[in-house]
């Protein structure tokens, strides 16, 4: 058997309800921050005085997130192990006495402003871009039956995007945070991800699962969030690479990638077809690859069975970690790659070389991260080790004529506050 039918959340579990909120502080502001944070919120403070007339009422933020292990499964009612990144999406806010929602973006060149009354998935008109992911998660909030009104919020931040890094979560996780605490909306650090989630899938038209936003909003410093896409349950499971002697290396290829292009959202149709075919309710519900025999289009069988053995190296990455055992977790990190590689075709050839270079210059695994078609790859690499593997990575792309790769090491964070 590869997947069982039930987890284990009991060593550090939680149930959905119970992730730990940073997001609703008694003042209605955000918690004070320090170190380059600070720099970038004190930055953001001028562009509002700037833009907006004042001061904001507060600053809150999300991070974007690596996932070590388990890529799309989460639309597959999977497991998954994501860490927040300390790079952040910063939201300065404050509310209007009306219904227009004003948004600046410090990486964008226009403002933009719409009509809370008016905003629909699709609508003519309808915000598109960046403003898209802020404006929809207004548009959630008032949707779910919240009492959102107008605001302005400037957008600032240090996640990139199109690395695989979910900034897009970062986006909507972060202007969800502001808006429940400018509003005092009650709302758990999960029903805020379900809300942000449901920004990106019904007004931004991106059929995203919820790790990206479960991750930005429930993840704690130091800790993995083991995560259950269908209960919910999570567990933070204790991820000390520093400790071990360990790093995990960021490579991020440079090759942007666009999850509303066609290609995620076909590989999630696929997934679901082979389950309906299989007669199960998910992908996740396969207990063995052998049932996989009754798909006779070798892609919908390629897909599932990326999907099945996937789910089994999240879990036995989840049991390595509790027993100690991190350097064990490389060779599942690499059969991860491989099988986004050959079986999900997701990959690309800067992903591919970025594994490969890590590899040969002795990363105990690597693995592309995020849902593919470009982005960032991981290596998990001895301490002493980083900077011949990030020499390597370096060289590899130099001789095969790509662009500079960004390297930096990924510390688990925290999520949004």
């Amino acid at each position: 058997m590869l997947v069982s039918g039930s987890v284990d959340f009991a060593r550090g579990g939680q149930d959905p309800g119970s992730c730990r909120d940073r997001g609703a502080h008694p003042t209605g502001r955000a918690h004070p921050r320090r170190g380059t944070d600070a720099v970038g919120e004190y930055e953001g403070a001028a562009a509002f005085a700037r833009h907006f007339g004042g001061a904001a009422k507060g600053v809150w933020s999300a991070p974007g997130r690596v996932n070590f292990i388990g890529e799309h499964t989460d639309y597959n009612d999977g497991f998954v192990l994501p860490i927040a990144l300390p790079h952040r999406m910063r939201v300065h806010a404050r509310r209007r006495a009306d219904d227009t929602l004003h948004l600046v973006s410090t990486a964008a060149p226009a403002p933009a402003s719409y009509d809370l009354t008016a905003l629909r998935p699709g609508a003519a008109g309808a915000p598109g871009g960046w403003s898209a992911y802020a404006a929809g998660v207004a548009w959630a909030l008032r949707d779910a039956g919240h009492r959102v009104g107008g605001a302005e919020l400037l957008l600032d931040g240090d996640v990139p995007p199109g690395a695989g890094l979910s900034s897009s979560a970062a986006l909507t996780c972060a202007v969800a945070t502001a808006l429940r605490a400018l509003y005092g909306i009650a709302l758990t650090a999960p029903e805020t991800a379900l809300l942000a989630q449901r920004a990106e899938n019904a007004f931004v038209g991106v059929p995203c699962g919820v790790m990206d936003q479960m991750a930005s909003m429930c993840c704690t410093p130091g800790h993995a969030l083991f995560l259950d896409t269908r209960s919910l349950a999570l567990a933070q499971e204790p991820l000390d690479l520093a400790a071990a002697g360990l790093r995990l290396l960021v490579i991020d290829t440079g090759t942007k990638h666009a999850l509303a292009d066609g290609e995620y959202a076909a590989r999630r149709r696929e997934c679901e077809l082979a389950a309906v075919l299989i007669g199960v309710d998910a992908l996740r519900d396969i207990e063995s690859v052998a049932q996989l025999n009754v798909l006779h289009d070798p892609v919908l069988r390629a897909r599932a069975r990326h999907v099945v053995t996937e789910n089994a190296r999240v879990l036995r990455t989840v049991r390595l970690i509790r027993s100690h055992r991190l350097r064990e977790t490389g060779p599942l990190l690499t059969a991860s790659h491989l099988s986004l590689r050959d079986d999900f075709a997701v990959s690309c050839p800067e992903l591919d070389l970025a594994v490969e270079a890590a590899l040969a210059a002795g990363a105990l695994g690597a693995r592309m991260t995020g849902g593919g078609f470009g982005g960032s790859a991981i290596a998990l690499v001895e301490a002493a080790g980083v900077g011949a593997v990030s020499a390597a990575v370096l060289r590899a792309f130099a001789a095969a004529g790509f662009g500079a790769p960004r390297l930096f090491e990924a510390v688990p964070s925290a999520g949004a506050s």
